[in-house]
C-alpha cells in the first residue's frame, strides 16, 4: 500500500512507485557544502530568456508538454506549473529537460504523493535521508512540489557528475541500481515520449 500524509492523516492508494533502492554514501564536506548550497535557494521557478526567440521555444515545449501530460494531470493550471518547474529546475541544474521528465515518468508516473516500497517519495522519488545530509532534516517537504524537483534535479546532477557524465552509470546510481541495464534503459526510453523540436 502507498501511503502518504495529508494534515496528520494518512491516506492508502494501491499503486506502488518504482524508485529503487538509492544508496546512502559518504560525502566529502566539500561536496556536502555544495549540494546544501545547490538546494538553499528558493527563487520562485520562473524561467529567465536571453531572447524573443528562445522564449517562444519555451512556450512552444510548454504547449506540446501540455498536451501530452493532460491525462495525468488534466487540470491545465497544474499542468503549467509543474512543467515550468521542471524546466526551470533541470536548466538550473544543467539537466536535459527530456531527461528528467523520462526519469519522473519512471519513478512516479507523475504522481507528487507517490511513496516506494523503501520510501523514496514524490515525482523524482527522492530518498528521505537526503533530506538529514544535505537539507532541514524534514523529510515531509520532499511532497512539495518545487523541493522535490529541486532535490531530484540536485542529486541526479551529483551522480552525473561523480560518473564523469555517464548516463547509464549516472542513472543507475540514481536508482541504486549501478551497473544494471533495465533501470537506465526504462528511463531513456521513456525520454524519448518527451523529446520536442521547437
Amino acid at each position: 500500500m502507498l501511503r502518504i500524509a495529508s494534515a496528520g492523516t494518512p491516506l492508502l492508494f494501491s499503486e506502488q512507485a518504482s524508485a529503487g533502492s538509492q544508496l546512502e554514501e559518504p560525502l566529502m564536506d566539500s561536496v556536502r557544502t555544495a549540494l546544501n548550497a545547490a538546494i538553499a535557494n528558493r527563487a520562485p521557478p520562473v524561467p529567465e530568456f536571453r531572447n524573443i526567440e528562445s522564449r517562444l521555444v519555451y512556450l512552444r515545449w510548454l504547449g506540446a508538454m501540455g498536451d501530452r501530460l493532460k491525462k495525468k494531470k488534466p487540470e491545465w493550471q497544474i499542468r503549467k506549473e509543474f512543467l515550468q518547474t521542471v524546466w526551470y529546475e533541470a536548466k538550473r541544474a544543467g539537466l536535459d529537460v527530456t531527461l528528467v521528465l523520462g526519469l519522473i515518468q519512471v519513478e512516479s508516473n507523475f504522481r507528487k504523493f507517490a511513496v516506494s516500497h523503501v520510501g523514496a517519495r514524490g515525482y523524482m522519488q527522492v530518498m528521505p535521508f537526503w533530506t538529514r545530509v544535505i537539507g532541514d532534516g524534514d523529510a515531509g517537504q520532499l511532497f512539495q512540489m518545487q523541493t522535490n524537483l529541486r532535490f531530484g534535479c540536485v542529486i541526479l546532477r551529483h551522480y552525473l557528475d561523480r560518473e564523469k557524465g555517464d548516463l547509464f552509470l549516472g542513472l543507475g546510481r540514481y536508482n541504486g541500481s549501478r551497473g544494471k541495464a533495465p533501470y537506465p534503459n526504462a528511463v531513456l526510453g521513456a525520454s524519448k515520449q518527451w523529446e520536442f523540436s521547437g
